[in-house]
């Protein structure tokens, strides 16, 4: 059995493999140096509160300019300090005070959308009532700013969703990346004979060391699978736990296709109706890719656009030159081991990717940010 990574409404049609994606990357971590810029080393500037990671803008801001939710794609999400660090390094030297927000995945998108909005809100006062620990902000620099919102695929969809089911403690403005709202079935082609196939599985996964170790994982555990498959994690705790929940969401979501759950809830048509009657988010940006199979972003933007324009909000659309992963790509330190794997080879395809379109892609976001920090 191999993990995978993917980056569609749910498991998508484009997925990354575990090991492809890991295997001999040391996570990436940084540090602040005097002049107010990031470095990368092994000293981390996030800090874990509750169950979200806070990045801090440079200390060469005074206080933040805004603090900004985000939502990662599905799976992915789940480790945001491995798979979206490079975006959020843009995002905070910038000057914004970034907060991950994770979340577990399941076919019931209300469920995981109600979560996210607890944690989020739960992380936020606390940080507004006690600072940021480990940094030069304290409560009177975080108090009345605005909130904003990045959301990346699933994460995407989780954000119109809770702009539609809340109407109090929402972000201002959102910035709504590579959304999809597919069905099961359009998002993993012949969905409807997994079923069925998991429940013959389930007797010979639960029979599996690599299942009990998945669903009672323990740091300890899981430190043994993770360096059966190639010491991905470099002996970082911190991301150590991320990657334990990451794995302990796979019985869950085994589990519900096992027991014949064949759609996510609600239905793609329901979402929609909610966004057309319920969406409240004053200010939306959307972002797809020029060469995103599986963008949804049109669709949305016409659902969404009626709703807007009758309490007089804005909604503009922008196409950037990228794919369904450019928000994850990353500025790897990759090791090379005395034997050249095909690991390895794909290590150096990952360095050939150019970072220019996740630049501009944060660029994007800052600048439709800055016309609302007033």
């Amino acid at each position: 059995m191999e993990f995978a990574l993917a980056t569609s409404s749910f498991l998508g049609t484009q997925v990354i493999p575990a090991t492809l994606f890991c295997r001999r990357a040391r996570a990436v971590s940084l540090t602040v140096t005097a002049s107010g810029t990031y470095n990368r080393r092994n000293d981390k500037i996030y800090t874990r509160l509750d169950t979200c990671l806070v990045i801090p803008p440079p200390p060469r801001f005074t206080k933040p300019r805004a603090i900004v939710k985000f939502l990662g794609g599905a799976f992915v999400g789940a480790v945001p300090e491995l798979t979206y660090s490079y975006l959020k390094e843009l995002l905070a030297k910038e000057g914004y005070l970034i907060v991950s927000v994770p979340y577990n995945v399941t076919f019931d998108h209300e469920q995981a959308a109600n979560q996210v909005y607890e944690r989020f809100n739960s992380c936020l006062d606390m940080i507004v009532s006690s600072g940021v620990p480990n940094s030069n902000l304290n409560p009177r620099d975080l108090a009345h700013l605005p909130v904003f919102s990045v959301g990346h695929s699933n994460g995407a969809l989780l954000q119109v969703l809770t702009g539609s089911y809340f109407a109090e403690k929402i972000p201002k403005v959102n910035a709504i990346i590579s959304f999809n709202n597919k069905s099961a079935t359009e998002a993993v082609p012949y969905f409807e004979q997994l079923g069925p196939l998991i429940q013959q599985m389930i007797p010979v996964m639960e029979a599996s060391p690599l299942y009990d170790m998945a669903r009672n994982a323990s740091g300890d555990a899981l430190k043994g699978l993770l360096d059966t498959a190639g010491k991905i994690l470099n002996n970082d705790q911190e991301a150590l736990k991320s990657f334990t929940k990451l794995v302990d969401q796979l019985p869950s979501v085994f589990g519900e296709v096992g027991q014949g759950v064949s759609e996510f809830r609600p239905s793609p048509l329901e979402n929609r109706n909610c966004f057309k009657c319920s969406y409240n988010v004053p200010h939306t940006l959307l972002v797809q890719f020029n060469a995103d199979a599986i963008d949804e972003t049109d669709l949305l933007e016409e659902t969404l656009r009626p709703r807007i324009e009758s309490y007089g909000g804005t909604l503009e659309k922008v196409r950037l030159n990228g794919n369904h992963l450019t928000p994850c790509i990353q500025d790897p330190k990759w090791q090379i081991g005395s034997v050249y794997t095909p690991a390895d080879a794909v290590a150096q395809a990952l360095k050939t990717i150019p970072l220019s379109e996740t630049r501009v892609l944060s660029r994007t976001i800052v600048d439709w940010f800055r016309r609302f920090e007033d």
